[in-house]
């Protein structure tokens, strides 16, 4: 029996080892035919030499490149993790893009959602229990991905996801118009991917972000944690408010956090080189969420222990949920506005 044992294993781990090497080599055939704008443009991949318990499948944000979630990827390799960063359709592709030319940004939600679905499929090969996360657009399609291949996805990361803009009048803006709009970039900060955009190119996400909620109301998802922050002002934090309300009736495993305005953590919280000087914290809560194992009621029962003065490791302990919780979720509790 051992020797048939070993026999599988090593089969599984020569399979494994051929798609992960075809991955990469169609990967940068095909990137290589865009062509991709610089290295930071490229797809990333972490990989162990075998199929790991986990896999993150993360998306980058709209008009960025996989250099936006190295960090985070790192992270969660070195936890043991295979991780997966695809550049998002349309992006990071060499060009002099402007107002009169602006870059080749899909305007059709399919685009998105057929990707997304495509490196689900990929991500399964990888990891046996895969983990999606996503910034802002990114994280659109990761909220659209938890509803729609609920069962396939073991947990979601949802940072700052674009549903709504931070007031109606930028909604309205963005409904409306079919400008060029170029970013502005605070002096010192890094800014990954196109400098601009026609505005039908977001707008599918704001249509996406509708859509979400309303699916949100009466279909089960896998658990969500909807990362949000109170400094965040590209993005609307009632939306990731409704969104949890509505996503945690059907499935009691998803959280909800929102920076406080203290820590002043912006919409672009990924790398620190982007502004984040707090990335340490939002690593280390991201992983309280995928290492434990208890709902958004047990979480409050916590909260509630520590108000009344009773330490994390006694509040776990009387709550009978020390084998379920990871010690960094108390950082959440420490550094959320609610």
């Amino acid at each position: 029996m051992p020797v048939a044992s070993d026999s599988v294993n090593s089969e599984s781990a020569h399979r494994y080892s051929i798609f992960s090497q075809d991955l990469i080599q169609k990967t940068k055939i095909s990137e290589d035919a865009l062509p991709v704008k610089d290295e930071t443009c490229r797809s990333r991949f972490l990989l162990h030499p075998y199929k790991t318990s986990k896999v993150c499948l993360f998306f980058h944000g709209f008009t960025a490149t996989p250099e936006q979630f190295v960090a985070i990827g790192e992270y969660f390799f070195k936890a043991g993790y295979n991780v997966l960063i695809p550049l998002l359709p349309g992006h990071g592709i060499a060009g002099d893009w402007n107002q009169e030319n602006p870059p080749p940004l899909p305007e059709e939600q399919q685009v998105y959602k057929d990707f997304g679905i495509y490196w689900l499929q990929i991500s399964q090969e990888i990891g046996k229990e895969v983990v999606i996360g996503g910034l802002s657009g990114g994280s659109t399609l990761c909220a659209w991905l938890a509803i729609e291949r609920a069962v396939q996805i073991h947990r979601a990361l949802l940072f700052a996801p674009y549903l709504s803009g931070s007031n109606k009048v930028v909604d309205l803006f963005v409904w409306t118009f079919n400008i060029y709009f170029q970013w502005k970039t605070k002096l010192g900060r890094a800014h990954f991917g196109y400098d601009g955009f026609l505005m039908p190119a977001l707008r599918l996400f704001l249509e996406m972000g509708e859509e979400i909620l309303e699916m949100a109301k009466t279909r089960y998802s896998a658990p969500m944690f909807i990362i949000s922050s109170a400094s965040d002002r590209a993005v609307g934090e009632k939306a990731h408010e409704a969104l949890f309300e509505a996503v945690s009736r059907h499935q009691p495993k998803s959280w909800y956090d929102c920076f406080d305005r203290g820590l002043d953590i912006q919409h672009n919280m990924m790398t620190k080189a982007e502004g984040n000087e707090h990335l340490d914290l939002l690593l280390a809560i991201a992983k309280a969420y995928i290492d434990s194992e208890i709902t958004w009621n047990e979480v409050e029962q916590i909260r509630d222990l520590l108000n009344q003065g009773y330490s994390f490791k006694t509040a776990v302990t009387q709550l009978h949920l020390s084998q379920h919780v990871s010690p960094d979720l108390f950082l959440m509790l420490a550094t959320s506005e609610h």
